[in-house]
């Protein structure tokens, strides 16, 4: 059926004068999810009303998938005349059955061939949006694809939140072998004072934490200065590369997105040009240790271990590699995990130097200082083994969570194309 079929416009205009009392101005993502938004200047134009279980689009973005269920935590929602409202004939056709289709590929294929005006900022009209052709199966046929594949997304979300709980753990356990207590639980809505260098200089967390801070935390193991315990730390070469990753048989440079994020990230990575010659004393190795020497405060001081790499990969002048000592007393993998110490965290930013709010750096001296607890290596690979595990067993939770997914709309997809089919026939 043509979606004005089953689906009625909502015109209901609003009278805003600047603020919006009980009423929520809200914004539709490219997921279709709808979150409320909020507006630093005053509602100007023309207004219209929008209440759970309605349905709109983002003219603009509709070909995007910018097609939203007006949810029940938004209860008096505002728009303006970008975003088209209809309201579902409650005896054909279930809102969240619409939502849902909307999202298939086959759907949102049809959505961007009825997009037209100037390239760039094409739209999709309310009378292109209506004359869409969807199937219509019965209501109790909607009601239990949208509880099938409901449930499906709900067994995905515990098995995220049991992952989550896992690495925590795993976390937890790894400063608890350490001796070092956990961090003090932050208050929900914080309220604090603090100068404004220190803001700019720590990140807003570190200066919260370091005002709720208990006593000096006592170790099971002897505090260690990394400096100590390493030959040296070398940073590599960035010459100008191209924007693209290195392709198949070229050499690349790593970007500072290779290790943000705590784990090595091979692709991040630019390709050298051809007329520039490698270097391969700064080529990569597998069990290196990779410490980010600048980026914004959060990323500084980030540290990832190398388990695995394609070769051809040079490190790049703002990425420190360890350097360790022959019959070295510290493991690459526990130096790895320790760089992740909030103790750790907190020294780096308290050294940072730098003017830009986006570009920070911290010092090889500054980074030699650092501390932290040293067991003997037995203990070293038991408590890095420990929470290895713990990750692998988390990695396997969010693996079968996607998969879930994927299997739950393509159940979906298949039961709206069937459809299709049969109402052609």
């Amino acid at each position: 059926m043509p979606l004005s079929d089953v689906i009625v416009p909502r015109h209901e205009p609003l009278r805003v004068n600047g603020a919006l009392g009980d009423w929520q101005a809200i914004t539709i993502k490219f997921s279709g999810e709808v979150l409320p938004r909020e507006r630093a200047e005053a509602f100007k134009g023309a207004m219209f009303a929008a209440y759970p279980g309605d349905i709109a689009f983002s003219k603009i973005d509709a070909r995007n998938g910018a097609v939203g269920l007006i949810p029940d935590n938004i209860p008096k929602a505002v728009v303006t005349s970008e975003y088209p409202v209809f309201t579902p004939k409650a005896d054909k056709l279930r809102a969240g059955y619409l939502h849902h289709l909307l999202r298939a590929d086959h759907f949102k294929a049809d959505l961007q061939r009825k997009a037209s005006g100037t390239s760039g900022r094409k739209r999709v009209t309310p009378e292109g949006f209506l004359s869409l052709e969807i199937p219509v199966p019965s209501l109790d046929e909607q009601d239990a694809l949208i509880a099938a594949y409901t449930d499906a997304l709900t067994r995905a979300a515990q098995l995220e939140q049991e992952a989550e709980t896992i690495e925590r753990a795993g976390w937890q356990a790894f400063e608890a072998a350490l001796g070092v207590a956990p961090p003090p639980q932050l208050p929900d809505r914080p309220v604090f004072v603090a100068r404004y260098k220190d803001v700019e200089r720590w990140s807003h967390e570190s200066v919260l934490r370091n005002s709720v801070s208990g006593p000096e935390q006592q170790h099971s193991w002897p505090l260690t200065r990394l400096g100590d315990l390493v030959a040296d730390l070398e940073n590599g070469w960035s010459p100008k590369c191209h924007d693209h990753p290195a392709r198949e048989g070229k050499w690349g440079v790593l970007k500072l997105g290779a290790v943000s994020f705590g784990t090595f990230n091979a692709a991040e990575n630019k390709e050298l040009p051809a007329n520039l010659k490698p270097r391969p004393e700064y080529e990569v190795k597998t069990d290196d240790v990779l410490i980010s020497r600048a980026n914004v405060v959060r990323y500084v001081g980030a540290c990832a271990y190398v388990d695995t790499t394609p070769s051809q990969l040079l490190l790049c002048d703002k990425i420190f590699r360890v350097r360790f000592r022959s019959n070295s007393q510290l493991l690459p993998r526990f130096l790895a995990e320790a760089m992740k110490l909030r103790s750790v965290r907190e020294h780096i930013e308290s050294r940072l130097t730098g003017t830009s709010p986006t570009m920070k750096n911290i010092s090889k001296p500054a980074l030699r200082d650092i501390c932290f607890p040293l067991p003997d290596l037995v203990m070293q690979q038991r408590i890095v083994d420990d929470i290895g595990t713990s990750r692998t067993n988390a990695a396997a939770k969010r693996s079968e969570a996607a998969t879930l997914r994927r299997s739950a709309w393509g159940t979906f997809e298949s039961a709206l194309f069937t459809a299709s089919e049969e109402s052609a026939a």
